[in-house]
C-alpha cells in the first residue's frame, strides 16, 4: 500500500481505502460491543437490579446519538483543514474513547459511586458519536454510487467480526474465570481471576491504532467545487420535506427500536427465560452467535443491494429479521433461545449492509454528495434514538409484564412490519435500468 491512499480518485472501489475505513469500523464495533456485553451486568452487579432504573442509565447512549451525531456530522460538511473534513474527527474520537475505557475500568474495579459510574458513561458514548458521522460519511465520500453495496458488506463484515471477536472473548472470560474461582456471577469472577481488564485493553488498543492509523495515512478528497451550502436549518427542513429520507429514517428508527429491545435486555430475557441469573458467560456467547451469523448476512446483504435493487434487498433483509421476533415469545429453553437469535443475525446483517448506502444513494441522486456528513449525522441519530427508548419504553413494558422479558419480542415484531411498507413507498431510491451512469435530480421539497 501506498504511504498516502487517494480515496476520491474516481471514485472506483479501492480495497487499500474499504480495508482503511473498514479498521474503524472494526475499533467503534469492539467498543459498542464492550457497551453491550457488560454495562448492563456491571450496573446490576454492583448498583441496581431495577430494570427501570438500568434502562434510564443506558438511555444516556441514546441521548448522545440523538444530539451529538447531527451537530458533528454537520460541522464536518463544512470543516477545512490540511487534514481533511473527516479524518480530525476520527482521530480525536478515537483517542478520547480510548482514554474513557481506560477510566471506565480502573474507577469500576475502584469501587465508585452509580453516580460517579453513570457520567462515565455518558462521556464514553459522548466520545464514541462524536466521529461516527465521520467514519459513515467517509465510505460513500470515496466510493461510486454503483459499487457501494459492495463496500457497505465488506465494512460491515469487519464490524461485526469485531462484535465477534469481544463478545466471545468475554464469555470465555467469564466461563474459565467462573470455573476458576467457583463464583457464578462472571463479572465478579472476572475480577476475582483478574482478566477483567482484558476486554477493555483489547478496545483501547484498537482504538489507538485506528486513530493514528486514519490520521497518518488517509487522504481525503478534496471538496467539490462551487458546491451550494445548505444551513442547518435547511437541511433539517429538507429532511423533514423529502418523502425518501423521511421514510427512510422512520423505518430505520423502528427497526432498530426492535433490535434495541433484544439488546439492550438480552441479560434480563436470558434470566426471565432460564430462571437464573448466571447468565454473563451464556449471554456473551449467544451475542458472539448471533454477530458470526450477521457475518454471513453481511456477505449476502452487501453485493443483493446492488443486484436487485435498493427497496427489494431492504424489504428481504427486514422480512427474515422479522421472523424471530414472531416465534420469540414461544421460546422456554437456551437451545430455543440461541437458536432464535442466531436466525435473526443473518437478517440483522443483511439489513445493515443494505441500509448503509441508502444515503450516500440519495444525496448522489440530488447532486448534494457533499453534505454527506450532516446526513448521516442524522442517519446515526435514527439509529441512536430507539436506545433511548428502547431503555425507557422496554423497562417500562417489562415491568407492566410483570418482569417478563420475552414480551420485548412480539413488540419488536410490530415495530418491524410497521417499517417495511415504508421502504417500499420510496419513489427516487432505486435507479431505473433506463437512465444513464451519473444521471441526478434536483431536490423535491
Amino acid at each position: 500500500m501506498e504511504s498516502r491512499i487517494e480515496e476520491g480518485k474516481g471514485k472506483k472501489f479501492n480495497w487499500g481505502v474499504i480495508l482503511s475505513i473498514a479498521l474503524v469500523g472494526f475499533s467503534m464495533s469492539t467498543g459498542w460491543a464492550l457497551n453491550k456485553g457488560l454495562t448492563f451486568k456491571l450496573l446490576e452487579v454492583k448498583y441496581t437490579n431495577a430494570p427501570t432504573i438500568i434502562g434510564a442509565i443506558l438511555s444516556i447512549q441514546g441521548l448522545m446519538g440523538l444530539l451529538i451525531p447531527p451537530i458533528l456530522g454537520y460541522y464536518s460538511d463544512i470543516h477545512r483543514s490540511k487534514r481533511g473534513r473527516r479524518v480530525p474527527f476520527i482521530f480525536a474520537g478515537s483517542m478520547l474513547v480510548a482514554v474513557t475505557t481506560a477510566l471506565i475500568y480502573l474507577l469500576y474495579v475502584g469501587g465508585v459511586s452509580l453516580g460517579v459510574f453513570a457520567v462515565l458513561l455518558a462521556l464514553y458514548y459522548l466520545f464514541m458519536y462524536s466521529f461516527v458521522a465521520q467514519y459513515r460519511s467517509l465510505m460513500p465520500d470515496v466510493i461510486g454510487s454503483g459499487e457501494r453495496g459492495k463496500a457497505s458488506g465488506i465494512i460491515t463484515l469487519f464490524e461485526w467480526m469485531a462484535n465477534l471477536l469481544l463478545f466471545g472473548t468475554i464469555a470465555f472470560l467469564a466461563a474459565s474465570a467462573t470455573k476458576e474461582t467457583g463464583i457464578k456471577d462472571g463479572i465478579k469472577a472476572m475480577i476475582q481471576a483478574g482478566n477483567f481488564w482484558i476486554p477493555f485493553a483489547i478496545v483501547i488498543f484498537f482504538m489507538v491504532v485506528s486513530g493514528v492509523y486514519v490520521f497518518l495515512r488517509i487522504k481525503e478528497p478534496p471538496v467539490p467545487e462551487g458546491t451550494p451550502e445548505e444551513g442547518l436549518g435547511e437541511y433539517l427542513r429538507n429532511i423533514i420535506g423529502d418523502r425518501d429520507f423521511l421514510n427512510f429514517y422512520i423505518a430505520q428508527m423502528l427497526w432498530w427500536l426492535s433490535f434495541e429491545f433484544i439488546a439492550v435486555f438480552m441479560f434480563g430475557i436470558l434470566e426471565s427465560v432460564l430462571g437464573t441469573s448466571d447468565v454473563t458467560a451464556l449471554g456473551n456467547a449467544i451475542m458472539a452467535l448471533f454477530n458470526l451469523v450477521v457475518l454471513v448476512g453481511a456477505i449476502v446483504g452487501g453485493p443483493l443491494y446492488d443486484k436487485i435493487g435498493r427497496r427489494k434487498s431492504i424489504l428481504i433483509s427486514g422480512i427474515i429479521f422479522e421472523v424471530p421476533f414472531i416465534f420469540g415469545w414461544f421460546v422456554h429453553t437456551q437451545m430455543q433461545i440461541t437458536a432464535l437469535i442466531a436466525f435473526a443475525g443473518i437478517g440483522w446483517g443483511m439489513l445493515m449492509a443494505t441500509s448503509w448506502p441508502v444515503i450516500g444513494d440519495l444525496l448522489t441522486k440530488y447532486q448534494k454528495e457533499a453534505f454527506n456528513g450532516r446526513y448521516y449525522g442524522v442517519f446515526e441519530a435514527t439509529k441512536s434514538f430507539p436506545v433511548m427508548i428502547a431503555g425507557l419504553l422496554g423497562g417500562a413494558v417489562v415491568h407492566l409484564a410483570g418482569n417478563n422479558y420475552r414480551v420485548l419480542f412480539p413488540v419488536g415484531a410490530l415495530f418491524i412490519i410497521i417499517s417495511l411498507p415504508l421502504v417500499w413507498e420510496m419513489k427516487h431510491l432505486d435507479i431505473s435500468s433506463k437512465a444513464k451512469e451519473g444521471e441526478t435530480e434536483t431536490m423535491e421539497v
